[in-house]
């Protein structure tokens, strides 16, 4: 496992590290439902949207990941956190998601959200979702072939749900 600090993102700082990791994911389309051609300017303005407090992995000034936080809904719903996280390639495996995760909780739980909910998690993406169950998460919804993926075709994608 590898140890590193999360902290805020600095967006003036941060950005070309930040890109770097959400580019080839987003040009892969396997796990978020957003454009596959989005440029890095309208990646990064949807990575640090408007209510969307971001952190990064940072190892020695190396990022590792990167995730944002912000209220799943709002008015009567903004008690429940939503997130979203992304992992540089070179880091897979090294439990940087895992650690991002429990940071987001935590941080989430001290900012008073009671609950923390994932709304669309890609069921072919077997590794989020052995992840999420292990820090807790419940899937309490499936929404049927609610995902084209570029490899699978049509495939669910689950709720995911637990309380802080």
């Amino acid at each position: 496992m590898v140890v590193f600090t999360i902290r805020e993102a600095r967006r003036s700082q941060d950005a070309n590290a930040i890109w770097a990791i959400l580019e080839p994911v987003i040009r892969a389309g396997e796990t978020y439902a957003i454009d596959r051609d989005l440029t890095r300017e309208r990646a990064l303005a949807y990575w640090f949207s408007d209510g969307h407090e971001v952190f990064v992995a940072d190892d020695g000034g190396q990022i590792l990941g990167t995730y944002f936080l912000h209220p799943n809904q709002k008015g009567g719903g903004s008690h429940v956190a939503n997130c979203g996280y992304i992992t540089a390639a070179a880091a897979a495996g090294r439990g940087v998601a895992r650690q991002m995760c429990s940071h987001s909780l935590e941080y989430a739980k001290n900012c008073g959200f009671r609950a923390m909910q994932f709304n669309f998690v890609v069921k072919s993406n077997e590794r989020a979702v052995r992840l999420w169950h292990s820090l807790g998460f419940s899937i309490v919804g499936t929404l049927p072939e609610a995902f084209l993926h570029p490899v699978h075709g049509y495939t669910d994608a689950y709720v995911m749900y637990r309380m802080l």
